[in-house]
């Protein structure tokens, strides 16, 4: 780093939009198309789970780190314009981990859940694939849309990361500062809101090799997440996962239509906050819950079933702004 940010545009401007009878499940299909080619590899090839756990973690800790912080950085942002779109992003955050975590305390379902088997699959409900939002940000909301979700990202990736491990951590007796600060997607993405409010971009030399690094993990991601779908488990908790991918795929989306209006975003913001709160979990949700000592497998199913789950629920919450 080391130059400053020369003639790029602030986050903001006029809004995108789009005619009438846009088919959202077709401009999708290409990205869940790269999920379906990593699971047939990982199943049906010699390119099983030992060939996609180390490219995961290559993923996790090093491409996609960059890709955020390249994302947030590139472009200074303008607080003032973001304004609206953070606090309808953070609310959203905060909406879905209360109804996550609330699920306990339904009359009629908290009888019927384990405590422990929520606490690691709460998460679920309210996490987001980054590597799917990241890829899907500029084809629903122009070149815009990859600086909105940046902001988003920024806003609710530690949030989010505070609502998946403090429960965890509570539950098995480890410590929760630990397991924060250590997360890559908080470092990157910290490193980058630092960078940009003061002033700093990457130097023009080394700007292709970071863009290279970022667009690279894209592909990768959304084939290591097919790669890790697995059904396993699911029968252990029927009741729990049907309520935590309704919070996800049904509570998220609505919470995000009614607070794009609240917030009085613009039809370029209301879009990328829609399709936030519709793609799936994060892939590492299954990894967080098996590192931490719970079930994984349970987990890593809840993650597959969002997945699939996805590919409804994202022409279903970008349609609510068309309707």
């Amino acid at each position: 780093m080391g130059t400053t940010h020369k003639g790029k545009p602030p986050v903001g401007g006029p809004a995108r939009r789009y005619p009438p009878g846009v088919n959202y499940a077709q401009l999708l299909f290409p990205d869940f198309s790269l999920i379906l080619i990593g699971y047939l590899l990982c199943r049906f090839t010699a390119l099983d789970r030992k060939v996609w756990e180390p490219i995961e973690g290559l993923v996790y800790y090093f491409l996609f780190p960059v890709l955020l912080f390249h994302s947030i950085v590139k472009s200074p942002l303008d607080l003032g314009a973001a304004s609206s779109l953070m606090a309808a992003g953070f609310t959203l955050g905060l909406g879905g981990i209360a109804l996550a975590y609330s699920l306990p305390h339904w009359p009629w379902l908290g009888k019927r859940l384990d405590v422990r088997l929520h606490a690691a699959s709460a998460q679920v409900g309210f996490r987001f694939n980054s590597f799917i939002a990241l890829a899907l940000a500029s084809k629903v909301a122009g070149p815009q849309g990859l600086q909105l979700i940046a902001v988003l990202i920024g806003v609710c990736v530690p949030l989010f990361n505070v609502g998946a491990v403090w429960p965890m951590a509570r539950h098995a007796g480890k410590g929760f500062v630990r397991e924060l600060v250590r997360n890559p997607l908080i470092i990157g993405t910290a490193s980058g809101l630092l960078a940009n409010l003061l002033g700093f971009s990457v130097p023009g030399w080394l700007e292709p090799t970071v863009s290279r690094i970022g667009q690279s993990s894209l592909p990768l991601g959304l084939m290591a997440a097919g790669a890790g779908m697995q059904l396993g488990s699911l029968h252990l908790a029927k009741s729990l996962g049907v309520s935590v991918l309704a919070v996800k795929h049904l509570g998220m989306p609505l919470m995000a239509f009614g607070l794009a209006r609240l917030f009085g975003l613009d039809a370029t913001q209301t879009t990328v906050l829609l399709m936030f709160s519709a793609v799936p979990t994060a892939s590492s949700c299954y990894v967080l819950a098996a590192r931490m000592g719970y079930n994984g497998s349970y987990v890593a199913g809840l993650v597959t079933l969002s997945t699939l789950l996805g590919m409804l629920s994202l022409p279903f919450a970008l349609g609510l702004q068309g309707g």
